[in-house]
């Protein structure tokens, strides 16, 4: 049964996902690359990013691992392909990741402006979605083929997702850093009268772990 993931998506101590003045030198906002201190060093992004050997193996590391089983598909926000607004001004900007981004699968943009789907190296196809969540949730459940969809984010797209109770689990990391400013997750969001409780909590030395699960859900 396809499920809908949040996997490793990360916050600050003060509840944000991402920092304030997210531009091209600073996708995350400034501070954001902060958060992510417990995943850049895990043998699970380095083989993933940079195609690397090595990297931290543990808690951190088994959380990332989990991301990226049984997902068939992703959908993003627009801000996590690319820092431009607007109506595309050209179509050389094919993401944040090169030629071989990390999904290897199809993956789904909301966005309010078409575009043509980008066929990338390594099996990942980007298809731009006008339509709304919906639309995006409902070609992901076709494309991933019975396998589950992972929500990738920001902020806002996980939020809409949420309020919709479209979500069944979110893996949350929250990273001892504060930000101050930027996007918080759960801004506006009741989690507990959307029927999520908390069914795991296990801290690392670089963050706390939280898995949150909509009740009547489970792994199966």
């Amino acid at each position: 049964m396809t499920r809908v993931r949040v996997e490793g998506f990360t916050i600050s101590l003060d509840g944000y996902g991402a920092g304030p003045n997210q531009d091209i030198r600073n996708p995350l906002g400034v501070g954001g690359t902060d958060l992510h201190q417990w995943l850049v060093p895990t043998r699970t992004f380095q083989r993933t990013l940079f195609g690397a050997d090595g990297g931290t193996t543990g808690i951190d590391d088994d959380f990332a691992a989990r991301g990226f089983k049984n997902v068939g598909a992703w959908i993003l926000g627009r801000n996590m392909f690319g820092p431009i607004r607007g109506s595309w001004p050209d179509m050389n900007w094919k993401g944040w990741w090169g030629d071989n981004p990390p999904y290897h699968v199809p993956t789904f943009i909301l966005t309010h402006h078409a575009r043509p789907p980008i066929q990338m190296e390594g099996g990942t196809t980007f298809y731009f979605v006008t339509g709304g969540i919906h639309e995006a949730l409902d070609r992901a459940r076709d494309a991933a083929n019975g396998m589950d969809v992972r929500i990738g984010g920001g902020p806002d797209t996980i939020q809409q997702y949420l309020r919709a109770g479209l979500i069944d689990e979110l893996h949350v990391a929250i990273s001892p850093v504060l930000l101050g400013r930027g996007e918080r997750l759960f801004e506006g969001i009741d989690a507990r009268a959307l029927g999520y409780e908390c069914v795991q909590f296990v801290a690392s030395e670089k963050a706390t772990h939280v898995v949150l699960r909509r009740q009547g859900h489970n792994d199966a």
